[in-house]
């Protein structure tokens, strides 16, 4: 009896799991594209001016994504290498964590797993959702991370928006989506393009290794459709006999 109540408490978990997903946020998909590496260059620029001041990811070295993505040691350091003396360091926070929890209440996390741990849709709505909030105590807040610590880095791109509510049939308030007060130096379209930018790094900076899968994989399939030429020969061999 008991090995039936187990099995009948795991089998419902994913229906439950489904159904709390079913309440969180209205998260906006997102064109992950670990091929485009224009994209994941973009995206390392943004993640290093402006995201690497405050949040480590202290399990990539800076030379070991100049390689993955395309960009000699001499462009890293000329471009890329703001928080660190050597290409071969690892990609580690400016702000001392201490001082961080002093300022925000909290030390920011790691983002070498964030794409992972949270999803690059959720990711990529989260950069997006941020909103003037006099109440918190950085000014901003987020319609994904409600009461988030973070402050909205990239205002100046985006510019400054409100949340949109609406009620439904039965009072209850739901999100409806962002006006514009002010514009940023960046089209919404621009701002987009560069947060999705931003969340193909981050997904490339929780998994590497999957370019390394990517670039193998190509070998492999080669590799079985010249195997399965000389298979299909072999059989027609083997069986002439029979017919």
């Amino acid at each position: 009896m008991k090995k039936f109540l187990i099995l009948f408490i795991l089998a419902l978990l994913p229906v439950s799991v489904f159904a709390s997903a079913e309440h969180g946020p209205k998260l906006d998909p997102v064109n992950i594209d670990l091929g485009d590496q224009a994209s994941l260059q973009r995206g390392a620029r943004i993640f290093v001016n402006y995201c690497l001041s405050c949040h480590s990811a202290s399990y990539m070295r800076y030379n070991r994504m100049g390689h993955d993505l395309g960009i000699s040691d001499e462009l890293v350091k000329e471009n890329l290498l703001f928080a660190a003396d050597k290409v071969g360091d690892l990609m580690k926070a400016v702000m001392p964590k201490e001082d961080a929890k002093l300022w925000f209440g909290v030390a920011p996390p790691d983002l070498s797993l964030i794409a992972r741990a949270r999803k690059p849709a959720w990711v990529y709505t989260y950069l997006r959702s941020f909103y003037r909030d006099p109440k918190a105590p950085s000014g901003w807040n987020n319609t994904v991370f409600p009461h988030v610590a973070m402050p909205h880095v990239l205002y100046e791109w985006q510019g400054d928006q409100r949340p949109v509510y609406k009620k439904d049939a039965h009072g209850v308030e739901q999100f409806e989506g962002f006006e514009q007060e002010r514009p940023g130096s960046m089209s919404a379209k621009e701002y987009d393009a560069s947060m999705r930018d931003l969340t193909n790094f981050l997904v490339y900076l929780a998994e590497p290794a999957k370019l390394v899968r990517y670039r193998i994989g190509v070998y492999v399939l080669i590799f079985l459709a010249v195997f399965l030429v000389f298979a299909y020969l072999l059989k027609k061999e083997y069986w002439k006999d029979v017919h």
